[in-house]
């Protein structure tokens, strides 16, 4: 294997200085831009055991894996091996949901970075990619347990769109109907009830 990454490199930096026809450029420079891509290409880029509550291990390229704040930590803070065998164990989050969230990861890979305007800019529900929305047409219970999960794995981004996601099931809804739909048990009283609805009129679409 040695021997033919080598090879590659050596016929890469030729090819390279006959394409752009600069026959100056220091091997050195030359050999560590190849090597770089090459080792992308043939080595490719490290991977991540995460083994879910019920058992499950997955094994996830490190940069997916990354999406969740709580794994970067693991990997950053406490001195974890990005190539270490042994699992990360995520105790919050079952097998089901896990393989849901690498997925949605996996396809959100090179989303750029939140801004801080966007932190500050004021929230829409409308805005939701046609990927995710298809991919959050699940049943309650999922996109409950997703939510707690990107709480948990903390993934700013898909926390963001299925409390979006939540947020548009339950709009122009009346508090009986979102218990219906939510089966939520009502343990408030009629008094209780209209006091609440008191302290939130300002909240209500105008």
């Amino acid at each position: 294997m040695k021997a033919i990454i080598k090879l590659r490199i050596t016929f890469d930096i030729v090819s390279f200085k006959i394409f752009t026809g600069d026959t100056t450029l220091p091997n050195r420079i030359s050999f560590h831009f190849i090597l770089y891509q090459r080792s992308l290409l043939i080595l490719g880029m490290p991977n991540i055991k995460l083994q879910s509550s019920d058992g499950e291990i997955f094994d996830v390229d490190v940069e997916i894996a990354k999406a969740s704040l709580t794994i970067r930590t693991m990997l950053e803070d406490l001195g974890m091996e990005e190539d270490d065998q042994e699992p990360v164990p995520l105790h919050n989050v079952n097998s089901t949901i896990l393989k849901k969230v690498i997925q949605w990861a996996t396809y959100h890979l090179n989303d750029p970075a939140p801004s801080e305007e966007d932190d500050s800019r004021e929230k829409r529900t409308d805005d939701i990619s046609s990927w995710d929305a298809d991919f959050l047409k699940v049943d309650q219970g999922t996109l409950f347990e997703l939510i707690l999960a990107a709480n948990y794995l903390s993934i700013k981004g898909l926390l963001d769109v299925t409390c979006k996601t939540v947020a548009n099931m339950i709009k122009g809804k009346t508090p009986e109907e979102i218990r219906k739909t939510s089966n939520i048990k009502n343990d408030f009283t009629p008094r209780e009830e209209e006091q609440v609805r008191k302290e939130n009129e300002w909240c209500e679409e105008k």
